[in-house]
């Protein structure tokens, strides 16, 4: 839960600084800041023997993939298109193809689930940001008519799923691979792990919300307030629906399977925000909402099956 306040807190902060002053102006540095700061040190322990696993469990990956790029994003559309908001319903759509998460490797090592699996699961996933990115744009083209709202956003979408593989994936890999060698390096960074990634999350998102575009929610609010409703109810459903079909679709008295449940249940939230400012030009500020409300909701689903998971395993 102290995840959860630090989100409040530094969406709230950020929130109160842009309208108070002039707002952040974005920079791709903070794509940078967050692939260092979140992604790296979760790639240390992906070992490149590790790989063999995707051959092994390679009928896991397949069914991860077309749960996490297929049904989930179907669903997250179906969803989407009765919200009404082009925004908010690619939001949405974002959330369901960015699989995993900051936490999710947390969740997987309390389950007793294969860390391993995990590792190779969360690289994967990061390989497919620019898949994750092309379907959004897929996206757009194919519902903006449906909304009644214009789609001019092919250059920009493109131009972002290319900085999201060079800072947020080939940067931090290469990092990965160069700190794992100066070994004092690598060991306090995995002993102050947990407090570089509480203070990078809230430094994330105080700026984020800090943006000036990000200070259009006000104005979404007061002219547009049904859509903080539509978008909580949205996440709420799409939460709700992904985690029962998870718990159906996975063995959860495997070990690997356990940790592809927490890939599918969990989502990048975090990425998924930054990545969301940077195509607000195109889906309009509305986009940020059901990412915003995300934070709010995966938490308690993730702490509820955590509990829970005992009985699942055991039944």
């Amino acid at each position: 839960m102290i995840q959860l306040l630090i989100i409040v807190l530094g969406a709230a902060l950020g929130l109160l600084y842009g309208y108070d002053g002039d707002g952040f102006v974005f920079s791709s540095k903070v794509c940078l800041f967050a692939g260092l700061t979140l992604i790296m040190p979760t790639l240390f322990n992906v070992k490149f023997q590790d790989i063999k696993l995707l051959f092994h469990y390679k009928v896991l990956i397949i069914k991860g993939l077309f749960i996490n790029y297929l049904i989930l994003p179907a669903l997250a559309v179906g969803i989407g298109l009765l919200t009404g908001s082009f925004g908010v319903a690619a939001g949405l759509f974002l959330l369901s193809v960015l699989s995993g998460g900051g936490m999710v490797m947390h969740w997987i090592k309390k389950s007793n689930a294969d860390t391993s699996m995990g590792f190779i699961l969360l690289f994967v996933n990061l390989m497919f940001v620019s898949l994750s990115l092309l379907m959004l744009h897929i996206f757009g083209m194919h519902t903006a008519t449906y909304f009644g709202e214009p789609y001019m956003g092919a250059v920009n979408v493109k131009s972002v799923a290319f900085a999201a593989m060079v800072l947020l994936i080939i940067i931090p890999f290469v990092s990965s691979r160069i700190i794992i060698l100066i070994k004092p390096l690598r060991k306090l960074i995995e002993e102050k792990r947990s407090y570089i990634s509480q203070v990078s999350l809230f430094l994330i998102l105080f700026y984020l919300f800090g943006l000036q575009r990000s200070q259009y929610i006000f104005e979404i609010y007061d002219f547009e307030p049904e859509l903080f409703y539509i978008s909580l109810l949205a996440v709420i459903t799409f939460y709700t629906t992904s985690f029962f079909l998870s718990k159906w679709l996975y063995n959860l008295n495997s070990p690997q399977e356990r940790a592809a449940f927490w890939h599918t249940i969990t989502r990048y939230i975090t990425l998924a925000l930054v990545l969301s400012t940077l195509t607000t030009n195109t889906f309009g500020v509305s986009i940020i909402l059901p990412i915003m409300f995300a934070y709010i909701v995966q938490i308690p689903f993730a702490i509820y099956a955590d509990k829970k998971m005992s009985m699942w395993v055991k039944g």
